[in-house]
């Protein structure tokens, strides 16, 4: 029996950057596949969220930034109404929010307290399983949309 996790998923988009950085300002960190991090402490419980912006299939980097400066710089670049060094949805395909350090919250809950965090609601919400989708990732060695998978995921599930 897989495990599931109650997850919010958003499609990539500039208003969804924008949001991120308004809200959250720079990730706590930045993974070498383009993947950029928060950790953040919400709701009355201060339960742990963390939220993920997944990479693109494929993914690769831009020339001239490093992946911890890449959200960065794109953010700014949006901000200002510069072109920034690539369009989002060319570096990532979207967010996911879920509860870190096995801490739980129904779909539903999730969904809105992630909505009151980021002032964005999510494009799907409910039960996802992580293994099967990382387990996919990596044997396509990343060939494949990991947001993708978890919309494919909610939409079956839900």
């Amino acid at each position: 029996m897989p495990l599931l996790t109650p997850a919010c998923v958003w499609r990539m988009s500039e208003a969804l950057v924008l949001a991120l950085d308004e809200r959250f300002g720079e990730p706590v960190d930045a993974y070498v596949n383009g993947a950029q991090t928060w950790l953040r402490d919400e709701g009355a419980e201060e339960l742990t969220l963390e939220w993920r912006l997944h990479p693109v299939a494929r993914f690769r980097k831009p020339e001239g930034v490093t992946t911890h400066e890449l959200f960065a710089d794109v953010a700014l670049a949006l901000g200002t109404g510069r072109p920034p060094i690539a369009p989002p949805h060319a570096l990532w395909g979207g967010l996911e929010c879920f509860c870190a350090y096995d801490d739980e919250l129904e779909p539903v809950a999730l969904a809105e307290l992630a909505t009151a965090v980021l002032g964005v609601a999510p494009d799907a919400a409910g039960l996802v399983d992580h293994d099967a989708v990382g387990d996919e990732w990596e044997r396509t060695g990343g060939a494949v949309s990991i947001v993708d998978l978890l919309l494919a995921q909610l939409e079956q599930l839900g």
